[in-house]
């Protein structure tokens, strides 16, 4: 099943109207069920920020939305008065988050339209901004459905997949990333039994993975973060599915806080070890995982959120970088809508994607 069922939320969506967009507010789950009305560009950048709306694919197709229901209210401008207005709107709503390429993809998709229709009547160009926001949501479930097919070629019935982070649904859309190679053999018939990580500070592998995995039927199991490496020596895992929110030319690529440690523990226990993501999260502009800025959010995120009480002293100091790079040395494949890329990837990237 494709997550298809009455267990599956909308996670993105155009309101019936087109002039909204409305999300899952992903920072109430897995408790409460709350959707969000987004038509101004302040309240589109914040549900960026708090995560209200989050994972790399997820966030490209909401930015799409996003510029098509802004551009409607500045459909009466000058074209030239339009094109600076949505190019200061695509900047600051880049601005929320910086380490995930989607989200500057799809914003700079959209401006390019833009710049490309000179000449034609700015309502128009609002239409077709429209047209291609609904385009990146189509091409983005297709790709989840082909990186679902290359990946299940990777495991086998029976097998234990451990997973960092959340890159199922409710990040990605469809079958997920991370997760597409899961829903998919389920779909079909193979039992599978995950581990997931609880993912700290924010808890997306408790709050979002386990719940849902286990709405959707899949056998899933939670653990801490500094579990897994008993779990791989107890040989419960085949396998390492982790998202990636930018990959660098050369392999390395960014991803949710803790997934490197996944990677060195993988590489120890010889688990192959995989990133699945589509092709908008390469950033062949990139060269390395050296120049990925890396989001550094609110300590308190460590130190307060969902305790009744701080867990530390008010005086004690926090560092809270939400991601880190996994160096591509201690990747086994890239998995693609395109295919499966394996080493060395600073050479088959570029072949695989006609960069040579």
């Amino acid at each position: 099943m494709m997550v298809t069922n009455s267990a599956r939320l909308d996670v993105v969506k155009l309101s019936e109207d087109e002039k909204s967009v409305v999300i899952l507010d992903q920072t109430r789950l897995p408790n409460h069920e709350e959707y969000i009305t987004v038509s101004d560009e302040k309240r589109a950048w914040d549900a960026i920020k708090k995560l209200e709306v989050r994972g790399a694919p997820a966030i490209g197709v909401f930015a799409g939305y996003a510029m098509y229901v802004l551009a409607q209210r500045e459909a009466n401008r000058s074209y030239d008065d339009f094109l600076e207005t949505m190019t200061q709107k695509a900047e600051y709503l880049n601005s929320s988050r910086p380490t995930a390429v989607n989200l500057s993809w799809a914003l700079k998709k959209q401006v390019g339209l833009i710049r490309e229709r000179k000449g034609t009547a700015v309502p128009e160009i609002v239409r077709l901004l429209g047209e291609q926001a609904k385009e990146i949501d189509a091409e983005n479930l297709a790709m989840t459905k082909k990186i679902a097919e290359y990946g299940v070629t990777l495991i086998k019935d029976g097998d234990g997949i451990l997973t960092h982070c959340n890159a199922g649904y409710l990040a990605c859309l469809g079958y997920g990333t991370a997760t597409a190679p899961i829903y998919y053999g389920q779909e079909h018939g193979m039992p599978l039994h995950v581990y997931a990580d609880e993912t700290r500070p924010l808890l997306q592998g408790a709050r979002l993975t386990s719940y849902e995995l286990q709405k959707a039927g899949v056998d899933v199991t939670l653990i801490c973060d500094n579990m897994a490496s008993i779990v791989m020596k107890e040989g419960r895992i085949n396998a390492v599915f982790v998202g990636c929110d930018r990959i660098a030319a050369n392999g390395d690529f960014a991803n949710k806080i803790g997934t490197s440690g996944v990677a060195v523990l993988a590489r120890y226990y010889g688990i192959p070890f995989y990133t699945l993501g589509p092709s908008s999260t390469i950033d062949f502009d990139t060269p390395s995982g050296d120049q990925i800025h890396i989001e550094e959010r609110d300590p308190e995120e460590v130190k307060e959120m969902w305790y009744r009480e701080p867990m530390a002293l008010k005086e004690v100091k926090s560092y809270n970088p939400a991601f880190d790079v996994t160096d591509h040395s201690l990747v086994t494949g890239i998995v693609t809508e395109r295919g499966i890329v394996y080493p060395p990837f600073d050479t088959n990237l570029k072949k695989l994607f006609g960069r040579e």
